[in-house]
C-alpha cells in the first residue's frame, strides 16, 4: 500500500513511478478523492464539536428548568448530518483504498527501467557450465527412463501440471529440502517455522496477492486460500503488531508446498517440473528496520546463492527491470540456474525488498527505543530455493551418458551415502 502523504507531496514523482510499472497516472484522481475525504472529516469534526457544545448547553438549560425543545430539534438534525457524513467518509475511504490497493510498489532508485525481462541487468555469474561429450537429456527423460517419475498417473489423479516421484528421486527432493533448511538455520541465522498451508483473505492482501491476483490462486472456500508461497504466512506472523526494534531483524524460513493456478501460462513448460500447479519451496523472509533493508537484501541473496555454490551448480544473478518485477517489490534479484537441455538459464529464486509496501497493508510496525512514535517495518522475501527447480538442475547438470546422474556431495549424507542414481541401483518396481 502506498503512503498517501508521499503522493500529496510528490504527485508527479508518483505518476512517473507508476508509468515505469506500466500503470496510468492516478495521482489526480487519488488526490481528488483524498481531498473529498479530508473535507468530509473536517465537516464531521465540526459537527461533532457543535453537537457536544449543544449537549452541554441543554444540560445547563435543564438544570435551570428551561425549555430545551428547540435545542433537541437541532441535536436531532445534527445527528442526521453526522450520520450522512460518516457514510460519505466510508465511501471515500473505500474508493481510495480500492485504487491504492491495486497499484504496484514504487521502484527503488537502483532498479533499472524497462518493459520486460529483456531489460533485466546482469549482476553476476558463478561457476562453470558442464561440458558434455553427449547430447544432454531433459530432466523428465532421465526420470522417466529410470522408471521413477510419472506424469501420466499424476494427470489421472489431478490433471495436468502434476508429477509423481518415486524412491531415490522422491528421496532426492526430501534431501534437498533438508539440506536447505539445515543450511539456512545453522549457518544463515534463520528461524525455522512450520506454517499453515491455508490462509485467509487478509493474509494475502497483506503480502499483495489480493485483490489483484486472485486468478493466480487456488481457493479453498469460506475465506480460505491455498498458499502460493510461504512468504504469505511467514510475513503475516507479525501482522497487526508493534515490534521492539531490538528484535529486528527477524529472519524466518519455512519448507512448504506451494499452489499456483499458473493463469496465463498456457503452453509454457507443459512437460516436466519447471511449471507445476503444486511444488515445494524453502522460503526466506526478513522483517527489518527501515534503514536495514538494503543490506538485508544483499545478505538474503548471498544466503540463497550459497545453496547453489555448495551444490556446485552454475548460475547467474540478474537485477530485474521495472517491467519484469513483481507487484509488491521495490527491488528484485533473480537467481537463474543453468539448464543444459534447454541451453538456457531458468529462474530458481527471486529475492525482493518490499520496504514498507507490505507492512502498510499488513500494519507491521516497530517502535524505536528512543522515540514513542512507531514506524512501518520493511519486509523482504526470497526463495532459498525452489526445491523442484533445484532437483531439475541437479539431475540435468550432473547427468551421465548412461542415463544416471551423480548426487552432489553435500546431499549424500541425506541420501544414505548414495553417490548416484542409475538404472543399476534404482527401485525395480515400475510406477504403473
Amino acid at each position: 500500500m502506498h503512503n498517501i502523504n508521499f503522493i500529496r507531496e510528490n504527485p508527479i514523482k508518483f505518476d512517473n513511478a507508476m508509468k515505469q510499472r506500466g500503470e496510468q497516472s492516478f495521482s489526480k484522481k487519488i488526490l481528488e478523492i483524498d481531498k473529498q475525504k479530508r473535507n468530509t472529516q473536517t465537516l464531521l469534526q465540526n459537527l461533532l464539536a457543535e453537537r457536544n457544545s449543544l449537549s452541554k448547553e441543554i444540560g445547563k438549560l435543564k438544570s435551570n428548568n428551561k425549555d430545551v425543545s428547540q435545542e433537541l430539534i437541532k441535536v436531532s438534525n445534527l445527528k442526521k448530518e453526522i450520520s450522512n457524513l460518516k457514510e460519505l467518509e466510508i465511501v471515500k475511504d473505500d474508493e481510495l483504498h480500492s485504487i491504492l490497493s491495486r497499484l504496484p510498489n514504487i521502484p527503488h532508485s537502483t532498479t533499472p527501467t524497462g518493459l520486460n525481462e529483456k531489460d533485466n541487468v546482469l549482476y553476476k555469474e558463478w561457476g562453470i557450465k558442464p561440458d558434455f561429450l553427449f547430447k544432454p537429456k531433459k530432466h523428465f527423460e532421465i526420470g522417466e527412463n529410470l522408471n521413477l517419475m510419472n506424469f501420466d498417473i499424476a494427470s489421472k489423479l489431478s490433471g495436468s501440471r502434476f508429477v509423481i516421484l518415486k524412491s531415490q528421486l522422491s528421496r532426492l527432493e526430501r534431501a534437498i529440502s533438508n539440506f536447505m533448511l539445515d543450511k539456512h538455520t545453522n549457518d544463515n541465522g534463520y528461524t525455522e517455522i512450520n506454517v499453515p498451508f491455508l490462509v485467509k483473505d487478509d493474509a494475502l492482501f497483506g503480502t499483495g496477492q489480493l485483490p489483484k491476483f486472485s486468478d493466480d490462486l487456488f481457493t479453498a472456500g469460506e475465506n480460505h486460500w491455498l498458499i502460493p508461497t510461504a512468504e504469505v504466512p511467514l510475513t503475516n506472523l507479525v501482522r497487526e503488531q508493534i515490534l521492539d526494534e531490538n528484535a529486528l531483524p527477524m529472519r524466518f524460513t519455512s519448507y512448504t508446498p506451494c499452489f499456483r493456478s499458473e493463469a496465463g501460462a498456457a503452453g509454457k513448460d507443459t512437460k516436466g517440473m519447471l511449471r507445476q500447479h503444486q511444488f515445494t519451496k524453502v522460503e526466506l523472509v526478513s522483517i527489518t528496520k527501515n534503514d536495514q533493508s538494503d543490506l538485508e537484501l544483499e545478505r538474503m541473496l548471498k544466503c540463497a546463492e550459497g545453496i547453489l555454490q555448495d551444490l556446485n551448480i552454475h548460475y547467474r544473478v540478474v537485477l530485474l527491470s521495472t517491467g519484469d518485477m513483481g507487484f509488491a517489490a521495490k527491488k528484485t534479484y533473480d537467481i537463474e540456474v543453468w539448464i543444459p537441455s534447454q541451453n538456457t538459464y531458468r529462474e530458481i529464486s527471486s529475492c525482493s525488498n518490499f520496504e514498507d509496501f507490505q507492512s502498510r497493508r499488513a500494519n507491521i510496525r516497530f517502535r524505536q527505543s528512543s522515540q514513542r512514535k512507531t514506524r512501518f517495518a520493511h519486509t523482504l522475501n526470497g526463495s532459498g530455493l525452489a526445491i523442484g527447480r533445484t532437483w531439475v538442475a541437479i539431475v540435468e547438470n550432473f547427468q551421465q551418458e548412461d542415463g544416471s546422474f551423480l548426487i552432489p556431495e553435500p546431499l549424500r549424507g541425506y541420501m544414505g551415502g548414495l553417490e548416484s542414481v542409475s538404472p543399476r541401483n534404482r527401485d525395480l518396481l515400475k510406477i504403473t
